[in-house]
């Protein structure tokens, strides 16, 4: 895996500290870690704000989960774990598109902007500019992980033009994209402090012309 000089800086210094306390839950430490990559993203996260954070020295943190690049991506997948039902909980059992896609939106309206156990704003996935930071395989992974959004609209939107819920001519790929593109916008605003209240009447503004190329 490609490592940034900061990230073999980090590795080489393995700073003393204070050693793995007694009674480590290291799943909390990984919860620990993830809040703070998804506040601060992955750059501006220091192995002492993630020590600080996690509630262990810098020994423990890299015996525990590797250099700091291994824990953003185990973080990352935790996030996944984590919050990926929240807002995809809904879209899966949904009678309609119309009603899957209305629930990704409002149930996104309501996770980025704190959600059930005020965690960051926005989206970490959508938010990540790991990739353009130099870390080639983070990059991908988060890149990955966004692709799996395009792909899940548009088998939704296929069924539906299928069933004739939409028009045999609906561009599948260019719909299910700009769903996407409201949901990465929503989380930008998210981030810049817009209300669920404001981002919930985005959604609903988004799937008001439904069928009619919306």
């Amino acid at each position: 895996m490609q490592k940034s000089d900061s990230t073999l800086d980090d590795r080489a210094a393995r700073p003393r500290g204070r050693g793995r306390p007694r009674g480590f839950d290291r799943g909390r430490a990984l919860a620990q870690a993830m809040r703070l990559f998804w506040a601060k993203g992955y750059e501006a996260t220091s192995i002492a704000d993630l020590t600080e954070a996690m509630g262990i020295g810098a020994p423990s943190l890299y015996a525990a989960f590797g250099a700091k690049d291994a824990l953003y991506a185990e973080a990352l997948r935790y996030y996944e774990a984590t919050y990926e039902h929240l807002v995809w909980g809904r879209f899966r059992t949904a009678p309609t598109a119309r009603d899957a896609v209305t629930a990704y939106l409002l149930d996104s309206a309501a996770v980025l902007t704190g959600g059930p156990d005020d965690h960051p704003l926005g989206c970490m996935v959508t938010l990540s500019a790991v990739g353009s930071e130099g870390h080639a395989e983070l990059g991908e992974m988060v890149r990955k992980a966004r692709a799996v959004t395009l792909q899940r609209l548009e088998a939704c939107l296929s069924a539906a033009v299928a069933t004739g819920e939409l028009p045999a001519s609906t561009d599948v790929h260019g719909q299910a994209r700009l769903i996407q593109a409201i949901q990465a916008g929503m989380s930008i605003l998210a981030r810049d402090g817009a209300s669920r209240d404001e981002l919930e009447a985005v959604a609903r503004r988004a799937v008001a012309g439904w069928g009619a190329g919306f």
